[in-house]
């Protein structure tokens, strides 16, 4: 049962990704409870417009817009802009998808109705089963891999998710949104929950994460966590001072090499460890304070005529006839 007073803002960043974009939206626009639903496109500095036609034919959403960035910044720092941008739409929750198809549409209202049990949680998507290739697969495991050794965190989900209205001032003030948004997320510990579901198909075009890009993703996630994988790398490298002076004792020719590797080990990982926490209290970006300037203009592609009246009429129409004296 969808509520009349809410409404649901969708985020899709884009760069220049169009035909894929359109497609969602169109399959957004035929999902149960559209009507509440706006649509805010996150231009990513894309060097091709949108296409004339782009939101032709669409019946039930509320609003489409198109939010331009100055430049390209890439997938999570759009992300986070809308994020910071969101609350000027007064939603009662904002859903973050991809806008190539592998966040499937059929799956927002699922998302939605998971939030809406439980109203104050970031409710994220789980993946299942995901399209890709097996090399990519490969390598997207070898990640999920040195990010729970680094941070002691297993990577489950994505971007595709439902923030309620109440978590955004608090990601707007925060710096880690910059980097990588569900990173931001669990590094501000809001409350979350997961919703299991399968990793949809690339409506059209080619995608553009290849394997040097999932890596630079995957760092920046890292990196919300410095502070903790400098902590694990500290405790690695002192735990390696034992182990050098036994090769020391076993073999005394090896001594030298073993004892200073290990100690110029501790000495970069505690150099790396203090310049980490030391940055904790620099905030060089701060989304409610800078997202603006990123932001170069609002367009309303389309929105769903005005039905106040009509409606207004039929409940006229509708009502019962007062008894005549």
């Amino acid at each position: 049962m969808v509520r009349q007073e809410e409404s649901i803002l969708v985020l899709i960043p884009v760069f220049n990704d169009w035909e894929a974009a359109g497609q969602v939206v169109s399959a957004l626009d035929r999902q149960e409870g559209a009507r509440n639903w706006s649509v805010l496109l996150l231009d990513d500095g894309s060097t091709e417009p949108a296409p004339a036609a782009f939101a032709s034919g669409l019946r039930s959403l509320a609003r489409v817009s198109v939010l331009r960035m100055r430049r390209n910044l890439g997938h999570q720092r759009s992300i986070a802009i809308g994020l910071t941008e969101a609350p000027k739409f007064a939603p009662s929750a904002v859903v973050v998808m991809d806008g190539d198809g592998e966040d499937a549409p059929e799956h927002v209202s699922l998302l939605v109705e998971r939030w809406r049990q439980e109203p104050g949680r970031i409710v994220f998507a789980e993946r299942r089963k995901r399209m890709e290739s097996l090399s990519f697969r490969v390598m997207y495991h070898a990640y999920r891999l040195l990010h729970r050794l680094l941070t002691g965190i297993s990577v489950r989900v994505g971007n595709f998710s439902v923030v309620p209205a109440a978590a955004l001032p608090a990601l707007a003030a925060s710096p880690d949104l910059w980097n990588h948004y569900a990173a931001a997320v669990f590094r501000l510990r809001w409350p979350t929950a997961t919703l299991p579901l399968d990793r949809g198909r690339r409506y059209a075009g080619q995608s553009k994460m290849n394997f040097a890009a999932l890596w630079v993703h995957g760092l920046s996630a890292i990196s919300v966590f410095a502070d903790l994988a400098g902590a694990r790398l500290m405790a690695l490298a002192v735990s390696l001072l034992p182990v050098a002076a036994m090769v020391a004792w076993l073999w005394p020719a090896a001594a030298w090499s073993a004892l200073v590797g290990a100690v110029l080990l501790c000495a970069q990982t505690a150099a790396f460890l203090l310049q980490t926490v030391s940055a904790r209290s620099q905030m060089n970006f701060l989304p409610a304070r800078d997202a603006s300037f990123f932001a170069a203009g609002l367009t309303t592609l389309y929105q769903r005529p005005s039905t106040d009246g009509l409606e207004q009429l039929q409940a006229w129409l509708a009502s019962p006839t007062p008894a005549s004296n």
